[in-house]
């Protein structure tokens, strides 16, 4: 994995081997983050990425100049790691990182809203469970009125009839869904 843009252009960032990740493919990060260079300022929002594995998503936003930012993975050595990256490249205290069951984080909201969230949950996850993350989120004040949710997922997901649902982009088989809450 490389750090597409920003102040850690061009940086990688080799995870363990034993993690249990997907990681998204840096061809999809990038032309994700190309939509959403045109949707926010960088060093003006606040970023909640949710099953965050090794952190790629959160670390990109870091390099773009996002001050804060919350990292979330029920696994330890995915939480170890995303915190000593943070802590070697110097942004610990802009990239928290909470140990934690995506859905049982959601159940309670002590942080106030962000900007953007980022959810990139299992792509075995059900259809069902899908829905009752983008209600959490909703019904627990964690999305800013006019903040943007996205969520990666396999084509086996579809979101089409989602009253929320603002944009679906297809990258190879990355599928990001664009959902406004407020």
């Amino acid at each position: 994995m490389r750090i597409i843009s920003g102040s850690f252009k061009g940086k990688r960032i080799v995870a363990p081997n034993n993690l249990p990740v997907r990681p998204t493919t840096d061809f999809a990060k990038e032309a994700l983050f190309n939509v959403l260079n045109n949707h926010h300022y960088f060093d003006e929002i606040s970023v909640l990425d949710l099953f965050a594995g090794i952190g790629s998503i959160s670390l990109e936003f870091a390099s773009r100049g996002c001050q804060r930012i919350y990292a979330v993975d029920k696994d330890a050595g995915c939480v170890k790691f995303i915190s000593e990256t943070a802590e070697k490249m110097n942004i610990s205290d802009r990239l928290q990182v909470v140990k934690n069951e995506v859905f049982q984080f959601l159940d309670r909201n002590t942080l106030g809203g962000f900007d953007v969230i980022f959810a990139d949950p299992f792509y075995e996850m059900e259809e069902k469970e899908f829905h009752q993350l983008i209600d959490s989120i909703r019904e627990n004040g964690w999305l800013n009125p006019e903040g943007e949710l996205i969520i990666e997922h396999s084509k086996f997901i579809s979101f089409e009839k989602h009253p929320n649902l603002t944009e679906t982009r297809r990258y190879g088989n990355v599928h990001f869904s664009f959902f406004s809450l407020g």
